[in-house]
């Protein structure tokens, strides 16, 4: 375990002018509240910390971050405090300690859910500060290189969280060298196999063309020598996990891999990568469509360098990236980089050059926190933004659009921006109208043809690449559904107003919604087109005074028991809230929509319903009430007669023991034994057949109606697909399902 002062001698070597006794009272604090603690190999705890403050000196970062990381893990895992923090070390120290704290006591569904408000929460306070990114991937990479002690199931997940999220974070930040290490230790541990026959196959390789790549080393540095070029060159191997990547996504053997080794070039300056890849051109043959140019179109990442494929000398593949000594300190260090901490506020906070891409990439993934998206969904979208192989288009006017492979013109037009990508209907790629979900290829010219009023179609969801584009989609949707549902309000509102006498204006809703606990009026019109606020308690904020009639009283009555119902022109039911039992109308016990009860016998219509059916009651005079599917053509007859319309719920009880009814239209085979495997199905199924008619015959085929009884909508789907999967079985459907 390092000392005390060799790790004060790591940073004053870079940075002779330092605050060692800000080092020196961070590591005797952290050693001190960690203790006794121990860690999972049983060394002791404090070594982590410790090696994680190491990583970040090979960095090269200030003292006050290397403070941080033997901080790191003292608020989450000792008795240590914020405060006691900011006043031992001041409070721009403790914010850093703090943001890299994860969350506790998080009262979630689920553990992918915890894991994204930690991962927000890490991104807020990534955005206020480089340094709690740095401090996090060193902490994270400590942990993947003494992950061995932990149970298989927590270093799966682990390796998986690691692979998913910090390796490509790594990667989008410009960090290469952090990013490849992740990934590798993550392989080993999710495919030991794999990994091992890639390694051992790479040794082999690396000593089988030791003399070649020494050979082509020399040619090549001679060869730019000559030129009045003074270069490094020097040979690198892919990693296994690269390897094994590129394997699985070209499906392709090892042997057929012709890049796995690959030379870097460096040189003086900018002029000078050009002029060597013009020497490198002149001197062997390239291969076409191998030349990219990340210096005049940087990744998103700020990685600037040539690209390009030669066939050497020994008549062998070789892939060359060519790039200055910044460019290289950039594409190892990436926001690491001395380069990037262009501005340093008064305070001593470190903040990421807005100029730089890896900055705008972080600040449109932070713009999705504001979304209102579940947890789940941002790290959905987090994880889509962070894979970094990408495509470059422009627009008509030649602004240049960085995408992640396999986009669609309708990710290009949310990245230009999200009013574009909502009112897009179609688009041009190349000059030539194309479907939008066309995949984009490097260079393509798009032009987004926009229409006034469109809104997104929700099916867009699913071909969207983007996070960006997902979330404005589902953002688009929300948005519609709401303004659908505030129509809707409105004219319950009208109606409500209407009969009580009183003049229904939005204007008058503004001074309202503060006791009606909302902040917009499109939202408070939405909540009673909803059915979770009542029109009449609007009615009673909007007159206080006024003296309820008869009929008002009566409405009120009928919205609580269920009984308020509206339907329009096109067929939408308005439902007020109601409770989950048809309620009777003279006394207060609840009649279940299974059986019949009281003085209100509730039945079934002839094509039955079962839990998870979403249900409504018609009043049948003398016969009490029949619950319909929403979905069942025989409600049209009543299309006239809302007055009838009642809501229904369904009121299962879960030790109940009774099945429901539904209808099915089954065509089969006219053969023996067809019948009698049809009807073992369905018992073994644990349904029951109620009732079965023939309803034609034909030499070949016979369609038959069965009435089944079923648990619920799930059992039911259930034993339709055994009933598809039978060979004598042609077809069949449920009845208005």
């Amino acid at each position: 375990m390092m000392r005390q002062y060799e790790l004060v001698e790591k940073v004053a070597a870079y940075k002779p002018e330092l605050d060692e006794a800000l080092l020196n009272r961070a590591y005797v604090y952290a050693m001190q509240k960690h203790g006794s603690q121990k860690r999972a190999s049983g060394d002791p705890y404090f070594s982590h910390p410790l090696e994680v403050a190491a990583i970040l000196t090979e960095m090269h970062l200030d003292e006050a971050t290397i403070a941080v990381a033997l901080l790191h893990d003292t608020i989450e895992d000792t008795d240590a405090t914020r405060k006691e923090i900011d006043h031992l070390f001041g409070p721009k120290i403790g914010q850093l300690v703090e943001g890299l704290t994860k969350l506790k006591r998080l009262d979630l569904v689920s553990k992918k859910a915890a894991q994204a408000e930690n991962l927000r929460k890490l991104l807020l306070a990534i955005a206020d500060d480089i340094r709690v990114l740095l401090v996090k991937l060193a902490d994270r990479l400590h942990n993947m290189r003494t992950l061995g002690p932990m149970a298989p199931e927590k270093r799966a997940r682990i390796a998986q969280e690691t692979m998913d999220i910090y390796a490509p974070l790594a990667g989008r930040m410009g960090m290469q060298d952090m990013r490849d290490e992740l990934e590798q230790l993550s392989f080993r541990h999710l495919n030991l196999d794999a990994f091992e026959t890639i390694t051992a196959r790479l040794a082999e390789l690396k000593d089988r063309h030791a003399e070649t790549i020494a050979a082509i080393e020399r040619d090549l540095t001679a060869k730019l020598k000559e030129n009045g070029i003074q270069a490094t060159v020097s040979g690198r191997q892919k990693t296994a996990y690269s390897v094994f990547s590129k394997m699985q996504r070209k499906a392709l053997s090892l042997e057929q891999l012709s890049d796995i080794f690959g030379f870097r070039v460096i040189v003086d300056g900018e002029e000078a990568c050009y002029r060597t890849l013009g020497i490198v051109h002149r001197s062997w043959p390239m291969v076409p469509g191998r030349f990219k140019d990340y210096i005049s179109t940087p990744k998103q990442n700020d990685y600037r360098s040539l690209h390009t494929t030669i066939v050497g000398p020994s008549r062998q593949r070789v892939e060359l990236q060519i790039r200055t000594r910044a460019m290289h300190e950039v594409a190892e260090y990436g926001v690491a980089a001395h380069a990037v901490y262009k501005d340093r506020a008064a305070s001593g906070a470190v903040h990421l050059s807005k100029d730089s891409n890896a900055y705008g990439w972080l600040r449109r993934t932070i713009e999705l926190l504001a979304s209102g998206d579940n947890p789940e969904e941002f790290l959905e979208h987090t994880k889509l933004e962070l894979f970094q192989d990408q495509v470059f288009c422009f627009t008509p006017k030649g602004r240049l659009i960085a995408l992640p492979r396999g986009a669609t013109p309708i990710d290009f037009a949310y990245a230009v921006h999200s009013e574009v990508g909502d009112a897009c209907v179609g688009c041009k790629i190349d000059g030539r109208i194309m479907p939008v979900v066309t995949e984009l290829a490097n260079g393509d010219e798009v032009e987004v043809i926009t229409a006034k009023g469109q809104t997104p179609p929700q099916a867009w969801e699913n071909i969207a690449v983007t996070g960006k584009a997902r979330a404005a989609i589902r953002r688009a949707a929300r948005t519609q559904i709401r303004k659908q549902y505030s129509g809707i309000g409105q004219q319950i509102l009208e109606r409500t107003f209407a009969r009580a006498g009183k003049a229904f204006s939005r204007d008058a809703l503004k001074p309202l919604l503060g006791k009606l606990g909302h902040r917009e009026i499109e939202d408070a019109l939405a909540a009673v087109g909803r059915g979770e606020l009542k029109s009449t308690d609007v009615l009673r904020a909007a007159f206080p005074d006024f003296q309820e009639s008869r009929v008002t009283k009566a409405m009120e009555r009928a919205e609580d028991e269920g009984w308020f119902n509206l339907r329009t022109a096109a067929g939408m039911i308005f439902r007020m809230p109601g409770r989950a039992r048809v309620k009777p109308r003279r006394n207060g016990n609840a009649i279940p929509i299974r059986g019949a009860g009281d003085d209100m016998p509730v039945r079934f219509g002839p094509d039955g319903a079962v839990p998870g059916d979403r249900i409504v009651g018609i009043i049948e005079p003398g016969k009490g009430i029949t619950i319909y599917p929403i979905q069942s053509p025989a409600l049209t007859a009543y299309d006239d007669e809302p007055e009838r319309w009642i809501d229904v719920r369904w009121d299962i009880d879960e030790a109940m023991s009774e099945r429901f009814p539904a209808r099915i239209v089954l065509s089969a085979k006219n053969e023996p034994g067809s019948l009698a495997e049809i009807a073992e199905t369905i018992a073994v199924n644990d349904a029951n057949i109620h009732n079965l008619s023939m309803v034609s015959t034909a030499p070949d085929f016979t369609k038959m109606i069965i009435d089944v009884e079923v648990w619920d909508i799930q059992h039911l789907n259930q034993t339709l697909r055994q009933l598809r999967a039978k060979s004598c079985v042609a077809d069949v459907t449920r009845v208005n399902g």
